[in-house]
């Protein structure tokens, strides 16, 4: 049985992002520790056709710890096949520097326990305009008026 059987892949992206981000942000383990709560050994991860993998994952994440203030995944579709998630996401965030919004196309592999295990990821940065902002908050996607179709992620680490 693997850990994508029988769970909505929109729950389980958005879970596996917010709880590794919280363990990330808030927690206080070494960030070694929860890079492999949530990574197998061999992770690769390419996004925008940078490749890193779990030394650099590492790298990469530390400074999170400190300029980290917020993070939200909208999953807007995702499907799972076997050990595979394909998904459409938009990444909100807000840092010490600045806030913004971040499109990214997802394919990834996990590991019968639930770690990522190879990513794939094509992003694009979205401008933050007036009046964003409000929307976002009264649950409205931007520009349409219509209800925002969101996915909190309230989720756990991989088991």
């Amino acid at each position: 049985m693997h850990a994508l059987d029988g769970i909505d892949p929109e729950q389980f992206i958005a879970g596996f992002f917010t709880s590794f981000m919280n363990d990330l942000v808030r927690g206080g383990e070494d960030v070694a520790v929860v890079v492999d709560r949530y990574h197998t050994p061999d992770i690769v991860q390419i996004a925008d056709g940078s490749r890193m993998d779990r030394a650099r994952l590492i790298a990469h994440a530390r400074p999170a710890r400190k300029h980290q203030i917020s993070a939200r995944w909208e999953v807007h579709e995702a499907i799972a096949d076997g050990d595979r998630i394909a998904a459409r996401y938009t990444l909100h965030f807000q840092n010490r520097k600045r806030e913004g919004r971040t499109e990214v196309c997802f394919f990834g592999r996990f590991a019968d326990d639930g770690r990522m295990r190879q990513a794939h990821m094509l992003t694009r940065l979205v401008p933050v305009k007036a009046g964003d902002a409000a929307d976002a908050e009264a649950g409205v996607q931007a520009g349409s008026g219509q209800p925002a179709t969101e996915t909190s992620g309230l989720g756990q680490a991989p088991s």
